[in-house]
């Protein structure tokens, strides 16, 4: 499928999505979000898929937000429908049966942090910054970043960035849990594809499942969380994957993992 704001590519069991808009920074409207929204419609479809990098295009900006131009103007019910539209693909990413790995380079702002927030694993170059500066234009976050945000770095710091809408550079950004890793500029994209293919060479449905068991525990007290983890561990027992991963182990040889 042709996208106009997308470039896609595959290679060894990893999809590396690039939001293609530049020259507005690669800014979220209504037609980008969209056709992220199929783009990984489209992926979950790929059996062989291991696991998707989500960058942008031109150096300057992951995501520099959601696209004022396009907002501006909007009524309240417009702007619940783009909120929601937002909301959607973050959860839909969020949610992905395989790993999504954010690779984060200059503006990573608003609804582009939300974005990244979404992913499973957050890496930045040295250069990234990273904000929620809604306030700075009268408004609150749309797509769920004050939800994400205190669920990553906790209730205090998401409410002085929520509060302020400061700014943070990468450094900041890892200090307080936001990434995961800080990459020498020049060498993120590398980064990232070194840990995809790591990701890929591992049993695809238990990683499917450790994101599923991490997801939703999050969402239970300890003791329901513990026995969600134990049926989750107990239905690896029904695959062929268990079965040549515990073998390959015993035989001390690579396993071929087959995804069933």
């Amino acid at each position: 499928m042709d996208y106009q704001f997308l470039l896609l590519a595959a290679e060894g069991g990893v999809a590396t999505v690039t939001i293609n808009r530049p020259k507005a920074l690669n800014a979220l409207n209504a037609d980008l979000l969209k056709e992220l929204t199929q783009v990984f419609t489209e992926l979950v479809k790929d059996e062989g898929l291991r696991a998707v990098i989500l960058t942008g295009a031109g150096g300057k900006a992951f995501v520099a937000g959601a696209d004022i131009a396009a907002m501006a103007d909007l009524n309240p019910l417009q702007a619940r429908t783009f909120g929601v539209l937002g909301q959607n693909l973050m959860q839909m990413i969020e949610t992905f049966p395989r790993p999504v790995i954010a690779a984060i380079e200059g503006f990573a702002l608003g609804g582009g942090c939300e974005l990244a927030m979404s992913c499973d694993i957050r890496l930045a170059s040295e250069s990234a910054k990273f904000g929620q500066p809604e306030v700075n234009l009268g408004v609150i976050p749309g797509f769920a970043g004050t939800q994400r945000l205190p669920r990553l770095v906790g209730k205090g710091r998401a409410k002085e960035l929520l509060y302020t809408g400061d700014i943070i550079d990468a450094a900041e950004a890892l200090r307080i849990g936001l990434v995961n890793k800080v990459v020498e500029n020049g060498k993120l994209l590398e980064a990232a594809q070194e840990m995809a293919r790591k990701i890929a060479k591992k049993g695809p449905l238990a990683v499917q499942l450790c994101k599923v068991a991490v997801n939703d525990g999050l969402e239970m007290d300890l003791i329901k969380g513990c026995a969600y983890e134990a049926d989750l561990f107990a239905l690896c027992f029904a695959s062929e994957d268990q079965s040549e991963g515990m073998k390959a182990f015993l035989e001390k040889r690579a396993a071929q993992f087959k995804g069933a």
